[in-house]
């Protein structure tokens, strides 16, 4: 017997192998295996079985099997391939992304020594002990008084090499001494068990009960629930769960960022207890390998996580709930395969028969389109849970303010600073969004007016106060902020200028000495566990005032948090991008959702140089519908999405010219357009050059009155781009092909 095997390369071909006659059996399509490949050992998957080899050169034999048992369910084979067809993406890449090789139902966890007490010493013994060995003496004494075996590293604070005198002691019968797995522990990543008592308002009853029939009938009903700022949406997933449950079949919720995984962690844990497993890139090597096992042989029934969380090998599956919907660190644009977590959600529920809530405050436009033309059934939480008020907002227009002040840069308003104090001195707390890190993200020269930039990409450095550093936000190259000289001019005289976290710290801790401010971004959250301790203070009060980027922006909830300030509300609002002001609209809104969400009524200052700006003005109402309403008119005058299908193709190579002449030969090179068909570029990318190489795209836009299901765009990008990549590259240059992509920048 033969196998047809796919490897993680970027190459679509797959390789013909001899299956040994001991996996004969075993080996079906979708198993992975460990196979020659040249001088390498790699590992593949099985994508055909055949009793004759077609292929008529030498074969080598497959090594062996990855795994103890079969992880790949049908329908999650049927999901590789299409992602493999919809994404144009190798199926060996997809299979890499789905199953990472270094991930096996074989793993074992390592075995820690542990200790207990055999039998009670005389007295004679332990005198004897004590004279004679002290070391013995004193690790014995300590394990005396524990009630069950202790980790034998655990006693190192006693005795320096614990294990050999806890053999020795075991040589004397007096202890047991044995070997255990260590076990999968990721409290560390969630609140405690967060136990309430919940009654349902008669919304959250009308939605759990268009739930529960849906996963009745066992069939693919996709769902919008549109829910306000803490109107509750977390206990309707509880809920959801909870039945699908009953119905022995498990459920995924997919979180944008790690920093909501632990309070909804607490959650589910204090419902659900040992059967939710936690899946996301702050895991270490071990947790991951041991929470896979187990998610494999079914001991996990409900997976929480990030974006590739969707991808869990669950059986059975029932729902997948993907919170905040909107968000674009659901998308995956590097490395391949280059797809949307919530589309790929979409179809892993319809090949499951599933139930799917895509879930958030802030639906995209896409979703809130498809609710209208009644692809997704919509679900509506109109108002606060418990009674909450909606917060109270303030918009302050910063150039009135430094005209009325004199003050110019002002980065804290006297309002802000005066609701900062007001709640200082009631004891309750604040969250502080500033959707930029570091200390200065410009360098100018004075002299020459030059900007300072990082010579591997088209982008101005970010000054970092703590490191002291200059540092690229796109490819992390640093450089001492000492030993830069202007580029143009070599003067040294140099501004920093712009707001970034870091500086908003600083003046919060110059203005407020006394208070207790923390600050949570990229910098500051580079575990796991960083997040879930900054995050677990804030919950239990002993931090008042949070600063943050957008991670702190959105799912968070936190009762006594009652002022919400955004320093700087136009971040990101003037780019070049067609989904640029609804990014800025959702954030601001989702932030503005943090404060006053229990008892006490909260409120929301917002700080922006363009206060008459429609995305501002209808953020600043909480006016979902007219901003919506605006959107879409304006897509749809301009043939965007929702209202057209996209295909981005990205051309990068080290040498500027010569990527832009093979960006002009691949679009000459074209069969011949359809109608509905339109073609923008080849342009230089907003970021020209990044990580040293400079990238031409060319945009294609395909309008869904005339292609309503994208095949017709699809048919034509895999007619004109299939394999491009290995006939145009040479080694030289990049050809990515991005499917529906979330920003033309």
């Amino acid at each position: 017997m033969f196998a047809e095997i796919a490897f993680p390369i970027s190459n679509f071909k797959t390789f013909t192998y001899e299956i040994p006659d001991d996996l004969h059996s075993s080996i079906k399509v979708g198993s992975r295996v460990i196979a020659p490949f040249g001088k390498r050992k790699l590992q593949g998957i099985i994508v055909n079985v055949l009793k004759e080899k077609i292929y008529q050169g030498q074969t080598k034999q497959i090594l062996g099997l990855i795994d103890d048992f079969p992880v790949v369910t049908p329908e999650l084979w049927k999901l590789i391939t299409w992602i493999s067809n919809y994404y144009m993406a190798p199926i060996g890449q997809v299979s890499k992304a789905v199953f990472p090789k270094n991930l096996s139902t074989r793993y074992k966890p390592q075995k820690i020594w542990h200790v207990k007490i055999k039998k009670i010493a005389s007295q004679n013994f332990i005198v004897n002990l004590k004279k004679r060995a002290p070391k013995q003496y004193a690790i014995l004494n300590k394990i005396t008084f524990e009630n069950s075996p202790i980790q034998v590293s655990s006693l190192k604070a006693v005795a320096s090499n614990p294990l050999q005198i806890c053999r020795a002691l075991a040589k004397k019968h007096i202890v047991e001494l044995f070997e255990k797995e260590s076990k999968l522990n990721t409290d560390a990543f969630s609140f405690k068990p967060i136990r309430k008592k919940i009654t349902f308002n008669d919304d959250q009853t009308r939605v759990v009960s268009n739930l529960k029939n849906s996963l009745e009938k066992k069939s693919y009903t996709p769902f919008l629930l549109h829910g306000v700022t803490g109107s509750g949406k977390t206990e309707i997933y509880i809920e959801a769960v909870k039945f699908c449950l009953s119905q022995d079949r498990t459920s995924i919720i997919l979180l944008p960022e790690i920093s909501l995984t632990p309070q909804i962690a607490g959650r589910f844990k204090s419902v659900f207890g040992n059967t939710v497993a936690l899946w996301h890139s702050k895991l270490t090597q071990k947790q991951r390998s041991l929470t896979w096992r187990e998610i494999c042989k079914g001991t996990f029934k409900v997976v929480i996580g990030a974006r590739s969380a969707v991808f869990s090998p669950l059986k059975n599956l029932g729902l997948i709930v993907i919170d905040e919907e909107q968000e674009a660190s659901f998308r995956q644009d590097s490395p391949p395969p280059r797809y949307h977590a919530r589309d790929v959600a979409l179809m892993r529920s319809r090949l499951n028969d599933s139930v799917i809530l895509l879930a958030s405050a802030t639906p995209s436009l896409e979703s809130y389109y498809n609710h209208q033309n009644m692809k997704l059934k919509y679900l509506h939480l109109p108002i606060r849970y418990g009674g909450a008020k909606y917060p109270i907002v303030h918009l302050v227009d910063m150039l009135k303010e430094q005209n009325d002040t004199g003050k110019f840069g002002q980065v804290v308003s006297g309002l802000l600073q005066d609701k900062i104090e007001e709640r200082l001195n009631s004891n309750e707390q604040t969250i502080i969004l500033q959707n930029r890190r570091g200390y200065s993200p410009v360098i100018k020269c004075g002299d020459c007016g030059g900007v300072v930039m990082c010579p591997y990409c088209n982008v101005a450095f970010s000054y970092h106060r703590n490191t002291n550093a200059l540092l690229c936000h796109f490819c992390s190259f640093s450089r001492p902020s000492l030993d830069q000289n202007c580029s143009d001019c070599n003067s040294k005289n140099l501004i920093y200028s712009g707001v970034g976290t870091q500086k908003v710290e600083e003046l919060l801790k110059d203005t407020f000495p006394k208070a207790s401010i923390q600050r949570l971004d990229m910098d500051t959250s580079l575990s796991g566990l960083s997040i879930t301790r900054v995050l677990t203070d804030f919950n239990n009060g002993e931090i008042d005032i949070l600063l943050g980027t957008q991670m702190i922006a959105k799912g968070l909830d936190f009762p006594n948090a009652t002022l919400v300030g955004i320093v700087n509300a136009d971040q990101g609002l003037h780019l070049p991008d067609f989904r640029s002001g609804e990014r800025i609209f959702q954030l601001i809104y989702q932030a503005a959702g943090r404060s006053g969400r229990s008892k006490k009524q909260g409120e929301v200052v917002i700080q922006t140089y363009s206060s008459e700006n429609p995305v501002i003005r209808s953020a600043a109402k909480l006016d979902m519908k007219t901003y919506y309403k605006i959107a879409l008119t304006e897509r749809k005058e301009l043939d965007y999405p929702p209202f057209s299908w996209l295909a981005k193709v990205e051309i990068a190579g080290k040498n500027k010219d010569k990527t832009f002449m093979l960006a002009l030969k691949i679009i000459k090179s074209m069969t011949a357009k359809y109608s509905g068909l339109s073609l923008l570029g080849p342009a230089p990318c907003y970021m020209e050059k990044l990580r040293g190489q400079y990238r031409f795209q060319i945009i294609f836009k395909s309008v869904k009155t005339s292609d309503p299901n994208g095949k017709k765009l699809h048919h034509f990008i895999n007619q004109n781009f299939y394999e491009v990549s290995q006939k145009y590259q040479n080694g030289k240059f990049r050809i990515n092909i991005h499917f529906d992509p979330l920003s033309l920048i």
